[in-house]
């Protein structure tokens, strides 16, 4: 026995012995890999800012609130292609406002072609820090081959705009539309059990319809004709064009480019959309005139506005020691537990305003809604933590996105305050239950489910079983009982009465102008004017304003510099095939994410899919 004791405690020892060689061998390597990533990407000396340069804003891909989580090893073997590259609006916009104060910077031009989404809340957001930098007298021009309609809103706030003469203007009005399953489902013999509270909760309507109901193409009708007035109106009183251009340009394109000779760029130009064509030579001989300087290369001198404020704005570790107002963004899906940026985790979220309250020196928050809604469990656990804010007599400001509806609002209806932007879409005021059973289409291949349980429940959510209609009415009276909490919710919030909250309420999609006068909201402004409003609310004159988010461990910080370095560096261009691929499988993927983001302990939610972004 004590020769075989010893032989294990060998090979025991040896084993780990091997197991701790491993280990420091694996770190080594890894060490020496951030070593050489560093010396690729980021070592030598850092290369100075021109002395007279324009800032360029060249956004590639999407514009967001915030980024969402990327794998840094991944972003660095593969750079971001435009379809998946985000850009931090605050990059954007702190950029724009340092620049305006900085003599070294003669001009800010705008190239816009690799921008893929911006949408029109972030476009008026950009546009206030565009006029700041226009007041100190400096010319702001955008240059592009070809505008599609998102990248013009953006480029009509310019002084100048050059288009290429085999470019023009893409314009041709917002719409929402979306696909819709009933038939197929049908056909896959696939029973969709929907529950739902609030007659115009139009979630489900994909599953239970094959067109969009009448009563959801008025409300639908009406928010986004809204929206695309905003959009005719920001365009008109930027380019100096009569009431009524833009809708005539886009409703009589067809013939007006007969008339042109099918020539675009000289339509745009001839409806007043563009002040010039030129070709690149020609833009860049212009641009380098305007700006005063120019590279090695005899291109216009320009420093990209991701490196200008990496540089200029103070770095990520320097915390405000004073008294301040926090800003926590809440942007994407709510799902429960911890989520990564990009997506509102009910506990992560949670955790975050409750320890940003208990932060010394935090006087008021605001919290940056942009979310169509989720899980109602998550949205409960934040919306308590809200609650908690408050009680530390801590005023919580709401700032509401592009889209603060159904969960989102749900976090959002008890704050202090609540600021749509001019273009934010609201309300969605309901709740629904949806799940598939598979049972019939199990029987056309000659699967069948039986057995036994011991209770008449038992197994009763079974997706290879029919539903119990016992179950049914289970899951009605949860539905209502949701249905009325929410309203209960904003009642509190908005100090109405629960009967006075339902007419507004019934899943209804407002416009922020609809949603102030339902008194879903209390103003309209930036997340800027909000931000001062949470200052007023706390009393406070000198603060600073503390941009706070989930903490990431020194690896997962240097991991992610290195991956955001690599995005500042170039962002790989798309093949066209590629492109048309997404768009072709762009609906499979939207339905495999929608069934993803199911996740709800109690399968109740607040979603609005009819929330989605409008281009």
């Amino acid at each position: 026995m004590s020769d075989e004791s010893l032989a294990r405690r060998f090979f025991r020892a040896l084993w780990n012995g091997i197991t701790r060689l491993r280990l420091a061998l694996s770190n080594l390597l890894f060490l020496a890999m951030l070593a050489i990533i560093y010396f690729v990407y980021v070592g030598g000396a850092v290369e100075p800012l021109p002395e007279r340069a324009a800032l360029l804003l060249n956004m590639s891909g999407t514009v967001v609130d915030q980024r969402s989580a990327v794998d840094p090893l991944e972003a660095l073997v593969s750079p971001p292609t435009a379809a998946t590259h985000e850009v931090l609006l605050r990059d954007v916009i702190d950029a724009i406002e340092i620049a305006a104060e900085d003599p070294a910077i003669t001009a800010l031009v705008m190239e816009l072609d690799a921008l893929g989404y911006v949408g029109i809340s972030r476009t008026q957001e950009i546009s206030r820090a565009l006029d700041g930098f226009r007041a100190s007298g400096k010319p702001i021009v955008a240059v592009g081959d070809y505008f599609t309609q998102d990248q013009y809103l953006l480029a009509s706030q310019a002084d100048e705009i050059i288009v290429h003469p085999m470019g023009g203007v893409a314009l041709e009005g917002y719409s929402s539309y979306r696909n819709y399953f009933r038939e197929a489902l049908e056909k896959l013999s696939v029973n969709m059990h929907i529950f739902r509270a609030g007659e115009h909760k139009s979630v489900v309507e994909p599953f239970i319809r094959d067109d969009m109901s009448p009563g959801e193409k008025e409300v639908t009708s009406r928010w986004l004709g809204q929206l695309w007035d905003q959009y005719t109106a920001t365009v008109e009183a930027a380019r100096e064009l009569a009431p009524g251009a833009v809708n005539d340009y886009v409703n009589n394109f067809p013939a007006r480019l007969r008339g042109q000779g099918g020539d675009t760029a000289g339509l745009a130009l001839q409806a007043g959309l563009v002040d010039t064509l030129m070709s690149r030579h020609e833009a860049n001989a212009h641009l380098v005139e305007l700006v005063g300087a120019e590279n090695e290369d005899g291109l216009y001198e320009a420093v990209v506005f991701e490196r200008y404020a990496m540089r200029k704005r103070p770095g990520p570790l320097s915390t405000p020691d004073g008294e301040r107002v926090a800003v926590i963004t809440a942007e994407g899906n709510i799902l429960p537990g911890d989520q990564p940026p990009g997506t509102i985790g009910g506990d992560s979220l949670a955790w975050l305003l409750r320890s940003t309250a208990e932060e010394e020196g935090v006087r008021a928050i605001v919290l940056r809604v942009n979310s169509g809604g989720g899980s109602m469990f998550a949205s409960e656990v934040i919306r308590q933590q809200v609650l908690y804010a408050q009680q530390q007599g801590i005023p919580v400001v709401v700032s509401m996105g592009a889209v603060a509806a159904s969960g989102g609002y749900y976090i959002a209806a008890q704050a202090d305050e609540i600021w749509a932007t001019p273009t934010t879409i609201t309300g969605s005021i309901g709740v629904f239950a949806a799940f598939p059973t598979f049972e019939d289409l199990l029987a056309r291949v000659g699967i069948y489910t039986d057995g036994v349980g011991t209770t008449d429940l038992a197994g009763a959510l079974r997706a290879d079983r029919p539903i119990d209609p016992e179950l049914v009415e289970a899951l009605n009276s949860g539905i209502e009982f949701a249905y009325r909490s929410f309203l209960d919710v904003v009642a509190q919030g908005r100090q109405m009465r629960p009967e006075e909250v339902d007419p507004v309420a019934q899943g209804r999609v407002w416009s922020a102008t609809d949603a102030l006068g339902a008194g879903l909201v209390d103003r309209v402004g930036s997340l800027e004017e909000a931000v001062a409003s949470a200052a007023a609310l706390a009393q406070l004159e000198d603060y600073e304003v503390d941009y706070v988010e989930l903490p990431l461990s020194p690896r997962d910080q240097v991991m992610q510099a290195l991956a955001n370095r690599v995005g500042v560096l170039g962002v790989a261009r798309q093949s066209a095939v590629g492109g048309v691929l997404q768009d072709v499988l762009a609906p499979l993927r939207a339905a495999a994410q929608e069934l993803d983001l199911l996740q709800d302990p109690r399968h109740l939610y607040l979603r609005c899919l009819a929330c989605a972004p409008v281009r």
